[in-house]
């Protein structure tokens, strides 16, 4: 990503404007020069002594004089600056590379450049470049690294511009700016045998990729080298010129995932928080997911997605699984709490039609929205429900882990209805989660005699 602006050392609009640019821009050195010389002129003409006044004039004309001509010095400085990545995971960094290039027929002065960065990303990078011949160009770069998720403007770069004797310096602002998407971590998973999705859809990325679905019943006209046996003869005879049916369409297995994002469902705030773990667990699947071939979907208990392209709302058919994890890698950057109290516009959502693997990432519950919840696994091929209790996140490391009772009654009831459900302690590993997720999986088969719940 980069971006480039010009500026002229001097742009202000109006004689009297730029006389007051001028003047603020003295620096102490500048303002105590002519402090100096008024002091002295004023002292010359009460002891009349003229070399006196001579030496305070002097003094006071200095920082005048170079004010006006580090005002009126026309050169023009062109700057860029590119980020290396654009979109980096929450806790790793990020480099910025500033590149300043003299494009006026005069060399400069010193010159301060300043880049503007949000708190969060460490502290405002100052850089002194020496004098720059006409048509040379200066590089230079810093680093910077956020542990929160979120996207966050660098800019606009400030260019400071001072004289020889550093009497003045004037501040000039290019209009450009970038942004940094410091997207949630993503958790790398093991690639188990999650069984139970829809009927008609594989379990895994060698049978999803094969899968054939049902004939689209609407034809096309026929095409040179169409199998005769595919004729629709009730539309040929219709439209009165030879009809196909079209081929099979090869269906992929499906996976939504569910994050709930109510802000009554989660205490607490920071990267260690269980809202900031859920987000994570999320990304992770998702991705893991894409990569195992499956069509997905991210959904909020708002009943907002992000399918990226498709008629049947999930990512990864008709685009590259890069370009839709990048999408949803995005949107989970800025995602935040709602104002939701319940979890009924996620279940219109998923009651429309048959999700293949629900994979849930959850807060706090009451018994209604756990009724929802069994509902939405009806919908579903199979389920799989992480539990984040507020009690049970927020005890100390030091204290025996495990769910509260309120959370071992969700836990409990979730299972009733079907879900594959798991409490999250805090700290706990995803990757260590979702094995677990398919030992009770396999364990539940083969308790039925080897068929899924």
């Amino acid at each position: 990503m980069t971006t480039a602006g010009a500026v002229h050392a001097g742009d202000d609009k109006g004689d009297r404007s730029g006389v007051r640019t001028a003047l603020a821009g003295l620096t102490t050195r500048g303002r105590s020069f002519l402090a100096a010389g008024v002091a002295a002129a004023v002292c010359a003409y009460v002891l009349g002594q003229s070399d006196l006044l001579r030496v305070g004039l002097l003094l006071a004309v200095l920082p005048l004089v170079c004010a006006a001509v580090l005002y009126r010095t026309r050169y023009r400085v062109a700057g860029s600056r590119r980020l290396s990545p654009g979109r980096v995971p929450a806790g790793s960094e990020s480099r910025v590379h500033l590149r300043m290039e003299n494009i006026s027929r005069l060399p400069t002065g010193l010159l301060m450049l300043q880049d503007r960065v949000p708190y969060v990303l460490g502290p405002r990078p100052r850089f002194v470049l020496d004098r720059v011949e006409a048509g040379g160009r200066r590089e230079v770069s810093y680093r910077v690294r956020s542990d929160l998720r979120g996207r966050y403007p660098l800019g606009p770069l400030q260019l400071r511009l001072s004289d020889p004797f550093g009497m003045c310096e004037l501040t000039r602002s290019f209009s450009t700016y970038d942004t940094l998407t410091v997207i949630p971590r993503v958790e790398p998973l093991p690639p188990v045998r999650l069984s139970g999705e829809a009927k008609g859809y594989g379990e895994g990325r060698q049978r999803s990729l094969a899968l054939a679905g049902e004939d689209d019943v609407i034809p096309r006209g026929y095409r040179y080298g169409d199998d005769l046996r595919r004729v629709h003869w009730r539309s040929t005879a219709r439209y009165g010129e030879l009809m196909v049916r079209r081929e099979e369409q090869p269906q992929r297995a499906r996976c939504t995932v569910l994050l709930d994002t109510r802000a009554v469902a989660y205490e607490g705030a920071g990267p260690d928080s269980a809202f900031e773990w859920a987000v994570s667990g999320a990304a992770s699947v998702l991705v893991h997911m894409l990569e195992r071939g499956f069509s997905v979907r991210l959904l909020t208990d708002t009943g907002s997605s992000v399918p990226g392209e498709g008629a049947d709302g999930f990512a990864g058919v008709s685009k590259e699984s890069a370009d839709a994890a990048g999408l949803m890698m995005d949107t989970l950057a800025v995602v935040d709490h709602s104002d939701e109290e319940g979890l009924s516009r996620a279940y219109d959502v998923v009651r429309g039609g048959n999700e293949g693997l629900l994979v849930a990432f959850l807060g706090d519950l009451d018994e209604e929205q756990a009724a929802v919840l069994a509902r939405m696994r009806q919908r579903s091929g199979g389920a799989l429900a992480f539990l984040l209790n507020s009690e049970a996140w927020l005890r100390q490391p030091a204290e025996v882990p495990g769910p509260s009772g309120t959370g071992e009654e969700r836990l409990r009831m979730l299972r009733e209805a079907g879900w594959t459900a798991l409490g999250v302690p805090r700290g706990a590993s995803l990757n260590e989660l979702w094995r677990q997720a398919d030992r009770e999986r396999s364990g539940l088969a083969a308790a039925a005699g080897g068929e899924g719940p």
